[in-house]
């Protein structure tokens, strides 16, 4: 069972900038370029592709973690054009908040997954008091371990979501 965090919840996403990037609170039109991402074997390791209907939940309830437990996704703007969404999960099932991101199709290779994930460590780190986050990364996701990894995580040995998931963590004292 999920557990309440012991702080005060946001009921919307604050606004982090960054030098390139504005992360912000998700809005509807940013669904648009979830459902994409959703549909294509790009979704692969997040246990896709995914049906319109499915792609919706998901998306709906990673933003209603924002009102319910003070944290959840920030899309991602690049000069006024969404390009991803950096954030914290922690649906049903999760042994603790997990960092996790995703970029869109163009977007990848660019550093804005790594620059806006070092800012939501920062954020965290502040908001929370929390002194690590972990990724929960399946095996054979080679692109996002090698983040994980630039970002300073280490692999850990500790619950993923699956048993057979990569688990980085970051130190988030180092972080702020």
């Amino acid at each position: 069972m999920i557990q309440r965090p012991q702080h005060i919840a946001y009921p919307s996403a604050p606004v982090l900038s960054t030098a390139r990037l504005v992360l912000r609170m998700p809005r509807f039109d940013d669904f648009a370029h979830r459902l994409a991402f959703y549909a294509s074997d790009r979704s692969v390791w997040e246990g896709g592709p995914f049906t319109p209907d499915q792609a919706w939940r998901i998306f709906a309830s990673e933003v209603g973690q924002w009102p319910l437990m003070g944290f959840g996704p920030f899309s991602v703007d690049l000069d006024g054009t969404y390009v991803g969404e950096v954030g914290i999960y922690q649906p049903q099932g999760y042994p603790e908040p997990e960092l996790g991101w995703f970029v869109v199709d163009g977007a990848e290779g660019k550093g804005i997954a790594s620059e806006a994930a070092q800012a939501v460590m920062v954020w965290a780190r502040g908001a929370f008091g929390w002194d690590h986050i972990d990724n929960y990364i399946d095996p054979g996701n080679a692109r996002s371990i090698a983040l994980g990894l630039r970002l300073g995580g280490v692999i850990v040995d500790a619950p993923g979501v699956d048993p057979t998931d990569v688990v980085i963590r970051h130190d988030l004292r180092a972080a702020a």
